[in-house]
């Protein structure tokens, strides 16, 4: 929840069947450098059974689509600045229909993150369902903040078809997802809540937060909130933005009733907080006193090599009074949303919650659900080690590192060679960290402050997908080059509003009224999305991306020398090295290009990406001795099916090949061609192995 300032079908479902020789495994090697195709393929509608399954069996490499509910299903393309509902629309939880969910399972996916479920604080009137009208003054948009929660024990009425009925429709929603064989993930943000948290929705025997509170001391343990004891709570001064952007409103009036006033959700201490700190939430206790000291109890740090059932029976030892209260309210509302089939959380700025309550929470998750998905926001690399082994959360995301370098990869800043720098970082806990290009805090890759192009991000969509064992995620719109480049409101141009009632364009145009056909999609968008559907399903099907990795960047940047002169006899030998064309292409392994291998006994990876948007490559690709012994594979020619070409089940006979050549001294090479942001994925024939 970074950005939360306003300054601040189709597709046929595309999997390869891995061949498999009496050895019990194959040889695939994957030349990935992604191309900049321009064609659309044929949309087909969408047909089959929903497999039904209590238990869903799911790949060990996940695919994760987050979808901004309000805005998935919305077909109004109005998007007037400021809209409300009747002029901009807003989708629901409806318009994830069987269709629309055999839609998004095409990309290979295998969990949805469905953004913005709990009830947030936003601008509408349902009073008639007994739900109290939100000030304007301390919302942020008119749609609001989803990370502003209201009521975690109901969702958003927005979402429903019927708002009296909302949560049954979540539920509702929740088993057709399961029906097509997608587990589900919401959102829970620990750190703060809405200004006004004002649950209508909770069980018997639950309160609201600070309903015990003592409000006459800054903290107390068992507090809920931290309070500025002698101040009022004051609207920030939000210089040129007014809320509802000036538009009357009973309640905007520069005035919100809160005495004592509360710290604020990104820990401002201040009554009158800035107009960039989060003043539409205010910050949760979790015992940790203002001096940074923590009040419960220690949890042991040899508990990062036990797992979450001793985490579990660790702290079933320790007495519930001596734990600060707001641990077993979060605990009881994950005990909510597990109990109606939610299979997991992304968690809104975890570092800014202390480790011992994640073990607390997490080690219950999974004490009733040991498959669950848990994922958290967590931007210091210091923390990483700590909110994996000592607060058990399965996945982390890839932020300060990984994302952030190839962002300047593709715009041109940085050197691929930061690529392997980043990978050594995280070697140690690199299956947890979630890869990604985009989600709702980050920028559209289509934006013009990005990329400008959606292709220009496909050599990085596949090392961001196959270069370790973590899960990929995406965010609906990406696969069709969503650039996010409406004014909507309090939200600026090139990322996607939360806080706005919007359309979203291209994928807009993708879902074609429902149909998700594609059917007012132009040819690129369509040629984008087929090459994501390809990717992410080849990322869950491909044993090797479970297997070990083996760095080629390294050995092939120090015979650079080596490979442009294999590369010129290479030109020589096809007639370029005196054509026109010569000009267009870097004859070495450089600064845009990046590869390594993956494998295991089953299957062997060499990827390989170009990340100029206007240079061809031709070079040759060196595979150390090291490398082959471990393939054990005999010298000789192997030639190489490209797996991205249309049809994927098309015989080898009659596609054009690469060969891996490995001599007799058991080094391997291949020479390469690469168009700009051109990608291959070549597997080995299986009846020409040649097995030690």
């Amino acid at each position: 929840m970074r950005i939360i300032s306003k300054t601040q079908t189709s597709a046929s479902i595309f999997t390869q069947s891995w061949s498999k020789t009496s050895k019990g495994f194959s040889l695939v090697t994957l030349l990935c450098a992604c191309q900049s195709a321009t064609a659309g393929v044929p949309v087909r509608a969408l047909s089959g059974e929903i497999p039904h399954s209590k238990h869903i069996e799911l790949p060990d490499k996940p695919v994760v689509y987050q979808v901004f509910t309000r805005l998935f299903g919305n077909k109004n393309s109005n998007n007037q600045p400021w809209g409300t509902i009747e002029e901009n629309g807003v989708g629901k939880f409806s318009d994830f229909d069987d269709i629309a969910l055999k839609s998004i399972q095409s990309l290979g996916v295998t969990h949805i993150w469905y953004t913005g479920v709990p009830h947030h604080a936003l601008i509408r009137d349902y009073s008639r369902y007994g739900i109290s009208n939100d000030d304007p003054d301390v919302v942020k948009g008119r749609a609001g903040s989803p990370y502003a929660v209201k009521d975690y024990y109901n969702v958003n009425p927005d979402l429903a078809d019927d708002p009296a009925n909302r949560l049954n429709e979540f539920k509702a929603l929740i088993e057709r997802t399961h029906q097509h064989g997608i587990k589900v993930i919401i959102d829970i943000v620990p750190n703060h809540v809405a200004r006004r948290y004002e649950s209508t929705s909770m069980p018997a025997g639950i309160e609201n937060f600070g309903a015990h509170d003592n409000t006459q001391v800054e903290y107390a343990n068992n507090n809920h909130f931290y309070y500025v004891t002698d101040a009022s709570f004051q609207v920030p001064d939000l210089s040129n933005s007014k809320p509802l952007n000036g538009e009357t409103h009973p309640l905007s009036d520069g005035q919100f009733d809160e005495f004592p006033a509360k710290w604020t959700g990104n820990g401002s201490r201040l009554a009158k907080p800035d107009a960039n700190d989060w003043y539409e939430t205010v910050k949760i206790n979790y015992g940790v006193k203002p001096d940074g000291s923590h009040d419960f109890p220690t949890l042991p740090k040899e508990y990062a090599k036990l797992d979450a059932s001793a985490h579990y029976l660790f702290w079933q030892g320790i007495d519930e009074a001596r734990l600060p209260d707001s641990w077993v309210k979060f605990k009881q509302i994950t005990d909510f949303w597990l109990s109606i089939g939610v299979d997991g959380f992304r968690y809104d700025m975890a570092e800014m919650v202390p480790v011992a309550f994640w073990s607390y929470l997490n080690s219950n998750i999974k004490q009733i659900n040991p498959d669950a998905f848990l994922l958290a926001e967590v931007y210091n690399p210091a923390l990483f080690r700590d909110y994996i082994h000592l607060g058990k959360m399965d996945y982390l995301y890839d932020k300060v590192d990984l994302y952030d370098t190839l962002k300047a990869i593709i715009q041109g800043k940085q050197s691929t060679s930061a690529i392997e720098t980043d990978r050594l970082k995280v070697a140690d806990i690199a299956s947890h960290m979630v890869h990604f290009l985009e989600n709702h805090d980050e920028q559209r890759i289509a934006s013009p402050e990005f990329a400008g192009d959606p292709f220009a991000a496909l050599p990085a969509m596949v090392v961001s997908a196959s270069i370790s064992k973590a899960p990929t995620l995406i965010y609906f719109g990406q696969e069709v080059g969503e650039d996010g480049s409406e004014n909507p409101g309090f939200g600026a141009p090139s990322r996607t509003s939360i806080f706005d009632y919007i359309g979203v364009p291209a994928h807009q145009r993708f879902m074609n009224g429902g149909k998700f056909d594609g059917g007012q999609s132009t040819k690129g968008e369509l040629a984008l999305r087929d090459y994501y559907a390809r990717l992410l399903n080849l990322s869950h099907t491909a044993p090797a991306l479970l297997g070990e990795y083996y760095d080629l960047d390294t050995v092939n940047r120090v015979h650079r020398s080596e490979n442009l002169s294999q590369a010129h006899r290479q030109a020589n030998q096809i007639g370029q090295a005196n054509s026109d064309s010569d000009s267009d292409y870097d004859y070495d392994y450089d600064e845009m290009t990046f590869a390594f291998a993956r494998f295991n006994q089953e299957q062997q990876l060499v990827i390989v990406s170009n990340f100029s948007r206007t240079r061809s490559k031709a070079f040759t690709l060196k595979l150390p001795a090291d490398l082959i012994a471990q393939w054990r594979v005999k010298s000789g020619h192997y030639p190489l099916k490209d797996l991205l070409a249309e049809p994927l089940n098309q015989p080898l006979k009659g596609l054009k090949t690469l060969d891996l050549v490995i001599d007799g001294a058991g080094s391997g090479w291949i020479d390469i061609q690469l168009k700009p942001l051109e990608s291959k994925i070549l597997s080995l024939r299986p009846e020409s192995y040649q097995w030690l």
